[in-house]
């Protein structure tokens, strides 16, 4: 049975980090119990910041023995509360700082869970090579916070999810043992692959201190557009087609509504109109290729096609650095945009691919029908079927009663989902805010399951207690 830290047990703590390893002063705590859309204040004793995965270890075992509960945190960008304490210890990686080697023969390096995403991308390009996975927060997200929720980001499409880009992993187990699986190998075949336990499973399992990842070539030719189009339908029918056209060459294919569209341009500054007219729909795409110029002339040749068969009656292709930079802002900056707005219903969901449309017209429908006047924006992953699907109060409306409709205006969207063989999380994990509806969804067989692996792994259930079955 997990306890609150005794004062012994803190005592113990702080005595096995030294100085400069933790702090219990409120004011240098208060930023890191604060999840990003300001859902979740938490709460914790102690903080706990070890420099080393030996630090690691030795305030886990502590916990252990004690039987305290423990909350790993990263960056802190997540949005599902998963790395938010009440009354739990928290431990940060942000002090796991060093790129430990990069090998670009063997295309991967081996770098700290606290090192964040874009300078893993910058050590990867200092080699000539390239990191792919790509998001808003990358400068504050940490590859443990990015392993740890199975991220995906903007590339899925070309080089799949993390749990795809990690090739080994070194973590602290709940007893305080060192899982050392840093392997630069692409085939092991013998037997359970006992890091994807620890990829996606928010810190239920182990403390994530470092990781292998996967490196490419860098790409020689590459070329983005924005692309307005009348229907999701539309997108996916232009989707196909730039699959068939590059061969694989797609590495971003982004679906915005208008409506989020307008929500940039009026509460982010330095933004502009990407393009002269204003459809309801717009797709930011990205083609890539190893071959100088091609992936430019087949982004002309889609585009070609896409006006003559009237997929689109207007299209932008960037033509400098900037031009990609302000495109890609636009995207970004979709859900900063909404806070402006007040607050929503959000989602982030995932269906087939082929499935896309359908689900926009039904659950839109149904959220129109539940709460008229509600302001769906959705934007998102459109090659991988990840959406973000959000739902924001009418203009003028009663905001609390809006907020106070959310539980049950979020089970119809996530039916539809499920209908459609969809996932209720696609990216983000299941944190607190997901974790009770998931039973809605997860068959007792995988919830059994899921239970044994963690009952086997962290018997005490210390690690991360509030988050997953």
């Amino acid at each position: 049975m997990v306890t609150s830290p005794s004062p012994a047990a803190l005592a113990a703590l702080k005595s096995a980090l030294g100085d400069g390893g933790w702090t219990d002063d409120p004011a240098e705590i208060a930023p890191w119990l604060t999840e990003w859309r300001n859902r979740w204040h938490g709460h914790t004793p102690l903080m706990l910041t070890p420099r080393s995965t030996a630090e690691v270890a030795r305030a886990v075992a502590v916990c252990a023995e004690h039987r305290i509960a423990l909350v790993p945190q990263g960056g802190d960008t997540g949005l599902v509360g998963g790395q938010i304490p009440f009354g739990e210890v928290l431990i940060s990686t942000s002090k796991l700082r060093a790129v430990r080697d990069v090998t670009p023969l063997d295309d991967a390096m081996t770098v700290e869970a606290g090192v964040t995403l874009l300078e893993a991308q910058q050590a990867a390009a200092a080699a000539d090579r390239m990191f792919p996975l790509s998001l808003a927060a990358e400068g504050t997200a940490t590859i443990g916070g990015v392993i740890s929720t199975n991220a995906g980001g903007t590339a899925v499409i070309r080089y799949g999810v993390m749990r795809d880009l990690v090739l080994g992993i070194e973590a602290v187990l709940p007893d305080g043992e060192v899982f050392n699986g840093l392997k630069r190998l692409r085939k092991d075949n013998t037997g359970y692959d006992l890091k994807q336990l620890l990829i996606g499973a928010e810190g239920t399992l182990g403390v994530v201190t470092a990781a292998t990842l996967k490196l490419f070539p860098i790409m020689r030719s590459r070329a983005t557009a924005m692309v307005g189009l009348d229907t999701p339908a539309a997108a996916i029918d232009l989707l196909a087609r730039a699959k068939a056209e590059t061969g694989g060459g797609v590495e971003a294919f982004e679906l915005m509504k208008r409506i989020g569209l307008e929500f940039v341009l009026a509460n982010i500054p330095d933004t502009r109109q990407p393009l002269d007219s204003a459809p309801p729909w717009c797709v930011l795409i990205e083609l890539v290729s190893g071959e100088p110029g091609a992936a430019e002339a087949a982004m002309e040749r889609l585009l070609t096609h896409a006006f003559e068969t009237g997929l689109t009656a207007d299209a932008a292709i960037a033509q400098n650095e900037a031009q990609r930079a302000a495109f890609w802002k636009v995207r970004e900056e979709q859900s900063a945009a909404q806070k402006p707005e007040g607050g929503g219903w959000k989602h982030d969901v995932s269906v087939p691919v082929s499935r896309i449309a359908d689900f926009l017209e039904e659950a839109t429908a149904a959220v129109e029908r539940f709460h008229p006047g509600a302001r769906v924006s959705a934007f998102g992953h459109v090659g991988d079927g990840n959406l973000h699907y959000d739902v924001l109060c009418p203009i003028g409306g009663d905001h609390p009663a809006f907020l106070a409709r959310g539980a049950e205006g979020s089970r119809i969207v996530h039916d539809i989902v499920a209908r459609y063989d969809g996932s209720i999380s696609a990216e983000h994990g299941l944190g607190r805010l997901k974790t009770d509806e998931a039973r809605r969804y997860k068959s007792p067989l995988e919830i059994r399951t899921m239970q044994a692996v963690r009952a086997a792994i962290d018997p005490h259930r210390i690690m991360n207690p509030a988050v997953l079955f």
